[in-house]
């Protein structure tokens, strides 16, 4: 359906193509879950996001928004999580910026077609693989990084030349309300749509038909997701969380508590690859429980619910939730929950018997209990007979213990000596394996995952070198074949 397209942006400096791509379609913004799909599908058959100067005119107008309302999203990122400015800029929008760049600089490269080296008994021919776009996307985004972790994505698969559908979460509304105001006026209304709403909404996504659903959150949604994408055989990306082990051995004590304690504490403890409970071998667990309140203070005070820094909850039941894992251990520094103001103290929990509650379940909130082994190998043991984590790291100085626990730990990412900063490089791959998610994006693993790899084959008719392989077989050709296999 053909809609006027009224002008939103009426800046002097805006070039013509500007304008053009900083409209609202107004006929499309009260569409229903399906009319909204039919509109993109029909984009995604007239191929319209395929071209290279469209997908570098989308990513230039995707910068644009980044740059010309941070503000308002950090402004929205207080308000639904409590993020201070600084940490919002850390964690959620330089990383879309970022990664924004990086597929601009290199979108000739990804695009390019690998030519392949043919075997003589093909010759003459020519092969190569070249990614071609999967087609409508869609992208349901957590309430954690409620930016960065559907605007990633997005990134990659507009790089990739697909038409998306994005649902941001509702436990971020603020930032939900913003995504479905800002990408209409600067992204392109037949290849990106916004559907804001609940989980009857995310079902209803969920029923239709796409060429690859991208799923962020928890596991126990994650099989949701993953048992309506194999209803229309629909391939997904999964990236989920799990509880995240901290084996600490050795090493300068108070740097080892301040990187933890960053991880940890960071969005208050509701992030996917944050620390979820440290493994403390020998002495390691008194080094900590001194030196981690230490780090506390250092970052957030002595009264931490007063720092601006220290993020807040979600909401009232998350609170709740993790109020009842206090219990599960002696607390060695916080414990305090507000829950009007939803706010969980940093905590540090000691005594802790791995069968409690805050063992079995991800704590994905600001409490970190340390259990004592023996040795490293009693760590890996302890890992290993747990579901796969998101990712695992280690505290060591000692090499040779870098390589046992590369070798025999299975998680999405490792950290030695640092903990979360892998997330932030955007030429590594970030996703989980097992139950912590299955594929990767960031970078060119993301362009990657919205394309398919098409290989092609081109062979000339003027001289046919394929008579040796035609029937019938008689002893010269099987005697040829043979050879030449």
């Amino acid at each position: 359906m053909e809609t006027e397209l009224a002008p939103i942006h009426e800046e002097a400096e805006a070039s013509p193509e500007e304008v053009k791509l900083d409209v609202v379609p107004e006929a499309t913004k009260h569409l229903g879950v399906a009319e909204t799909v039919a509109h993109l599908r029909e984009g995604a058959r007239e191929r319209i996001a395929v071209t290279r100067k469209f997908r570098a005119a989308q990513l230039k107008a995707f910068e644009r928004m980044m740059s010309r309302h941070e503000s308002d999203f950090v402004t929205a990122l207080a308000q639904d999580l409590g993020k201070s400015a600084v940490e919002a800029r850390l964690t959620e929008l330089s990383m879309v910026r970022n990664e924004v760049k990086l597929a601009q600089l290199y979108l000739t490269e990804w695009m390019g077609a690998q030519h392949q080296r043919m075997p003589i008994a093909f010759q003459p021919a020519v092969a190569k693989v070249e990614p071609q776009p999967l087609g409508l996307v869609l992208i349901v985004g957590p309430w954690n990084y409620p930016v960065n972790n559907l605007l990633i994505p997005l990134v990659s698969a507009i790089a990739a030349g697909n038409c998306a559908v994005i649902k941001p979460s509702e436990n971020a509304p603020t930032v939900s309300a913003l995504l479905e105001r800002l990408v209409p006026q600067y992204l392109d209304h037949r290849a990106v749509a916004v559907v804001t709403g609940g989980a009857d909404v995310a079902a209803e996504l969920l029923e239709q038909k796409w060429d690859h659903i991208f799923f962020t959150g928890s596991e126990r949604i994650g099989r949701k997701v993953y048992a309506a994408a194999a209803q229309q055989l629909t391939p997904v990306t999964l990236e989920l969380g799990g509880k995240c082990p901290v084996v600490v051995v050795d090493g300068n004590w108070p740097a080892i508590a301040r990187r933890i304690a960053f991880a940890k504490f960071t969005n208050a403890g509701q992030t996917c690859v944050a620390p979820d409970y440290v493994l403390a071998v020998g002495r390691a667990a008194d080094e900590l429980e001194k030196h981690l309140p230490r780090a506390i203070a250092e970052f957030y005070g002595k009264d931490p619910s007063s720092s601006k820094d220290f993020g807040r909850i979600v909401n009232e039941s998350h609170v709740d939730r993790l109020a009842g894992y206090l219990a599960d251990g002696d607390v060695v520094v916080g414990g305090t929950v507000d829950r009007t103001h939803r706010y969980v103290a940093p905590t540090i929990l000691k005594n802790v018997d791995p069968a409690s509650p805050v063992m079995q379940e991800e704590i994905f909130g600001p409490i970190l209990p340390i259990i004592r082994v023996a040795n490293v190998d009693e760590a890996i043991d302890f890992i290993g007979n747990r579901s796969d984590p998101l990712a695992a790291y280690l505290f060591s100085e000692r090499p040779r213990l870098h390589a046992i626990f590369e070798d025999h730990v299975r998680a999405g990412s490792i950290g030695i000596g640092v903990a979360i900063l892998q997330t932030g490089v955007t030429n590594l791959p970030f996703g989980g394996v097992g139950n912590s998610g299955t594929g990767n994006y960031h970078g060119k693993y993301g362009f990657d995952t919205f394309s398919q790899l098409r290989p092609t084959l081109a062979k000339t008719t003027m001289v046919d070198t394929l008579k040796p392989v035609y029937p019938p077989y008689g002893w010269a050709k099987s005697t040829m074949v043979k050879r030449a296999l």
